[in-house]
């Protein structure tokens, strides 16, 4: 159940932070696209996944980053 809740707010979070990006909302683009990639990866970590966690860490990584170049 925790799960299934941690991938569908990742998913939701993800789309939502891709959606502002397209309309350039800033820097809410950038906040949902973190809180999708921490949801995402604490799934990832829950299910044992090596390349899910590789991918979410890579993209939080590169997201926080976006926090502070601007």
């Amino acid at each position: 159940m925790i799960n299934t809740m941690l991938k569908w707010l990742g998913c939701a979070s993800v789309v939502l932070g891709a959606l502002c990006t397209s309309f350039r909302i800033d820097p809410l683009n950038i906040y949902l696209l973190n809180a999708g990639a921490v949801l995402y990866l604490i799934w990832a970590v829950r299910i044992r996944e090596t390349n899910l966690i590789i991918v979410n860490g890579i993209l939080l990584a590169i997201y926080i980053a976006g926090l502070f170049v601007k």
